[in-house]
């Protein structure tokens, strides 16, 4: 079996496809009316998580190194430091400034989020498009409770389908892929809160990049195809993207069939931006580069900021606020990146 590259090979623009998740988020979330889509990037999210994680498992499986345990503890590196910080804040300013019914509610979200069910606490108790959601600083962890879920049992699946080589491994996931793509579709009339917030109609979502780890080439990206081609589709991919953003709303089917407009226009850039493409080259900016790489720690800030302010305020805060705060999430998350997240996934400086 071949591989997309060395998983170690960095590539800027996928931090830079990062950016262009965590900023519609993150301006969706403090209000704008403009910008109704953008919870859309929790679902790119969930494309380039499916396809680098599945590149490194690739990777580790044919080289013979792989550990599950391994696999957790970098899991852990990787998610638990930032997100602990974040929690810890959230308690200490939800027992200084929330009521006590509110306190005891959040603190069951601490206990949901500390075992990554989170998703599971707010599909029973709240509706993601609801006012009163907005004043749950932690509503944003649903997310990281469907990956954990889905990498709970992702391996394992990898590790039963190995022997059976390629193609038949990815025929198989590409199975599971649409039938949880059909549950989506079949649960968005029926219960759309499940729909949204719990793994099995998500897992598809994921899995779109995780195939795209089976099926990337193994010479550059879109190497099989010529560079009209790259350039095209990988254009395509950001139109795609930036389509949803803006043309999505609050009563739009997410993640039903409307959301292959996000995540497949995530999975062309993954393929095709190559150093030749105008996508890779914007993508590759300094700037964007900057604002993906602290991408998940400004994800964890921004929320919280956001709650707290409206707890806080008799009347919604002023819009300008909130682009403050959108900034101090930012400035948040370089810290936190900086003197959290870096060391704690650097063994020879926390082993």
């Amino acid at each position: 079996m071949t591989i997309p590259r060395s998983p170690s090979a960095y590539r800027p623009e996928v931090d830079g496809l990062r950016a262009i998740a965590v900023l519609p988020v993150i301006l969706f979330h403090a209000g704008f009316s403009w910008i109704q889509g953008g919870y859309v990037g929790v679902d790119i999210f969930f494309v380039i998580s499916g396809y680098l994680i599945t590149t490194i498992i690739i990777s580790e499986r044919i080289s013979g190194t792989f550990s599950l345990l391994g696999f957790y503890e970098r899991r852990a590196r990787r998610i638990l430091p930032a997100l602990l910080v974040v929690m810890f804040a959230s308690l200490v300013a939800g027992w200084t400034w929330m009521m006590p019914k509110q306190f005891k509610e959040f603190g069951e979200s601490v206990f949901a989020v500390a075992l990554f069910g989170s998703n599971v606490l707010f599909w029973l108790t709240s509706g993601y498009f609801d006012a009163a959601a907005e004043e749950k600083p932690l509503l944003h962890t649903w997310s990281l409770g469907v990956e954990e879920q889905y990498y709970m049992l992702f391996p394992l699946l990898v590790a039963f389908l190995w022997s059976w080589g390629r193609r038949k491994q990815m025929a198989i996931m590409l199975a599971i892929a649409l039938a949880s793509l059909g549950l989506a579709e079949f649960l968005k009339n029926r219960d759309a809160m499940a729909n949204f917030f719990l793994a099995p109609s998500r897992a598809w979502e994921l899995m779109i990049g995780s195939l795209l780890a089976y099926a990337a080439p193994t010479t550059s990206t879109g190497g099989r195809f010529s560079a009209a081609w790259a350039q095209g589709l990988s254009l395509l991919g950001l139109a795609m993207i930036i389509t949803s953003v803006f043309a999505f709303g609050k009563t739009t089917a997410v993640p039903g069939l409307p959301a292959l407009l996000p995540t497949l226009g995530t999975a062309l850039i993954l393929y095709f931006a190559n150093s030749g493409t105008l996508v890779m080259r914007w993508l590759s900016t300094p700037v964007v580069v900057g604002v993906g790489l602290v991408s998940y720690s400004a994800y964890l800030w921004h929320q919280p900021l956001f709650a707290f302010a409206r707890i806080l305020s008799p009347d919604k805060p002023a819009p300008g606020v909130f682009g403050l705060l959108g900034l101090a999430a930012l400035a948040l998350a370089y810290l936190t990146w900086r003197f959290v997240e870096t060391p704690f996934r650097n063994r020879r400086v926390i082993g």
